[in-house]
């Protein structure tokens, strides 16, 4: 369930993305989230590693599916040593439309995931999968298509609490376009209409910018992309997406101000699972 925020400069107490140690690429446990958090003052933290999924693709980056009974203990333990902050168990997923039962048996009933995020890494194009650091989609128009196609159909499953980082696609398509705001309409309509809320992601505000023909600029969030969010009341939430405790509202404030700049339209978001 999501309900409309009136105000963009609200106090930001919300976390609804973060990674553990168990992802492979960041840091910490949850119980050192859950005290940053505690530190910081948030009021819900959701812990989202990246999903395993039954084939064990991309497991560089993702825990195998035989932690999730421990990944989930060590959240239910962290419940017990926080009781003043609402922690909430997710996983960031991929979107494969053939295992529709894994997402809603395995994870939502089986392993008792709170929510599930929506995000796009690897998408598919040409027969294969793609990511967004590959050369073969390097600002080719037609996987811009393909990642927008993809990404909506993410949306039209009604799995995701909100996708993540949905303008990632930043990375690879260099340029602000005609194909590029087209693409991003397409996304923004679609978030609109469907009643799924984009992320605008911190993360990206922490890494290193990149260098494009039109300048210096970050891989994402992508400012025009918000811009016509803004226009076109497309709802959105702010995630820090901390890799490591130290920023877990790292950039947020950042984030928070190109929405009130923008005049995006911020929600807040209500899982429905209940424990």
């Amino acid at each position: 369930m999501k309900t409309d925020n009136p105000s963009t400069s609200r106090a930001w107490t919300a976390n609804w993305h973060t990674h553990t140690a168990r992802c492979k690429h960041a840091s910490g446990t949850v119980a050192d989230y859950c005290a940053a958090a505690a530190a910081y003052g948030l009021t819900d933290l959701g812990i989202s590693d990246h999903t395993p999924f039954p084939d064990a693709r991309w497991q560089h980056v993702r825990m195998a599916i035989s932690e999730l009974p421990a990944y989930r203990a060590e959240i239910e333990a962290a419940r017990l040593c926080f009781p003043g902050l609402r922690l909430w168990a997710s996983l960031e997923c991929e979107f494969r439309a053939e295992l529709g039962s894994f997402y809603r048996e395995v994870l939502l009933h089986e392993h008792r995931m709170d929510y599930l995020v929506g995000a796009v890494h690897w998408f598919p194009f040409r027969g294969s999968w793609s990511g967004l650091d590959e050369a073969s989609v390097h600002n080719d128009p037609k996987a811009l298509a393909a990642y927008v196609a993809y990404l909506i159909d993410c949306m039209r499953s009604k799995l995701f609490l909100f996708m993540a980082h949905p303008d990632a696609f930043g990375g690879f398509y260099e340029r602000w376009d005609a194909e590029a705001a087209a693409a991003s309409r397409d996304i923004l309509d679609a978030a609109r209409d469907l009643g799924v809320p984009l992320e605008i992601n911190a993360f990206g505000l922490r890494k290193p910018r990149i260098d494009t023909p039109q300048g210096t600029r970050w891989r994402y969030p992508w400012e025009p992309f918000w811009q016509l969010a803004g226009e076109r009341g497309t709802p959105a939430v702010v995630n820090s997406d901390a890799h490591q405790p130290e920023d877990i509202a790292g950039e947020v404030d950042t984030a928070l101000a190109w929405a009130t700049r923008y005049g995006v339209r911020l929600v807040e978001l209500h899982p429905g699972a209940k424990r």
